[in-house]
C-alpha cells in the first residue's frame, strides 16, 4: 500500500502528458504539468479555523530555539569533553519538544486533511519526520540504556539534529509555497475541473 503510494507520487511528478488515455490514467490531470495546489479552498478554511495551526506556529520556532541552544552545548561537549550533563539534558528537552510538535502536528493534519500522517500535501515531509523521530528516540534509548560512549551518544544526537535541520527546511519551503499560493492563485484555480 505505502509502496504503491510512493511509486504513484513519483510517477505523478514526472507525468506531464495531457492525454490521460495515452499515459494510462483514467482522468485528465488537474493542470497540465503542474502540481495541484497545496490546499483546496476547504482545507485552507479548516487550516485557518483550527487552533492547532497556532499551536504549530508557536511550537515550531520554540523547538528551533531549543535546537540551537542544544546544538551549541553538544558541540561544546564534543570539542572540549566538558558539560556532558547539560548537553544530554538539552537533547532530552529537544526530543520532548519534537514529540510535542509531532503529536500536535498529526492532530493538525487530521483536522485539515482528514488523516493523521502522510496527507499528499505533506507526504515527504512526514516521511522525513519519521526518520527525525527515530533518530531522536534512538538517542534517548542510547542515553537511558547506556549504549555507547558519551561521545558516540552525542554523535547520534548530531545525526538527529542534521536530519531535523533538513526536515525543518522542508517545512519552511512548504510554508513559503503556501504563502505564494495565497498571494498568486494558480491559473485555472477558479475554473471547475482544474482545481482540486
Amino acid at each position: 500500500m505505502i509502496g504503491r503510494l510512493i511509486v504513484d507520487r513519483i510517477a505523478d511528478r514526472f507525468d506531464c502528458c495531457p492525454w490521460s488515455t495515452v499515459s494510462g490514467r483514467a482522468a485528465a490531470p488537474t493542470t497540465a504539468g503542474r502540481r495541484p495546489p497545496l490546499y483546496t479552498p476547504e482545507e485552507r478554511r479548516r487550516r485557518d479555523a483550527t487552533p492547532w495551526t497556532l499551536v504549530q506556529g508557536v511550537l515550531a520556532p520554540l523547538q528551533f530555539v531549543v535546537f540551537l541552544v542544544s546544538l551549541v552545548l553538544v558541540l561544546r561537549f564534543l570539542a572540549t569533553g566538558d558539560g556532558h550533563s547539560a548537553a544530554a539534558a538539552s537533547v532530552v528537552v529537544k526530543t520532548g519538544a519534537l514529540y510535542a510538535i509531532m503529536v500536535t502536528g498529526a492532530i493538525w493534519e487530521k483536522v485539515v486533511f482528514g488523516r493523521y500522517l502522510f496527507a499528499p500535501a505533506f507526504f515527504w515531509e512526514d516521511v522525513f519526520s519519521i526518520l527525525v523521530l527515530a533518530l531522536h528516540s534512538a538517542y534517548l534509548a542510547a542515553l537511558f540504556l547506556g549504549f555507547g560512549t558519551q561521545q558516540e551518544q552525542m554523535l547520534l544526537a548530531l545525526a538527529a539534529y542534521a536530519a531535523y535541520a533538513i526536515n525543518a527546511t522542508q517545512f519552511l519551503l512548504k510554508l513559503r509555497e503556501a504563502r505564494l499560493e495565497s498571494r498568486w492563485p494558480r491559473v485555472g484555480a477558479n475554473i471547475p475541473g482544474l482545481a482540486r
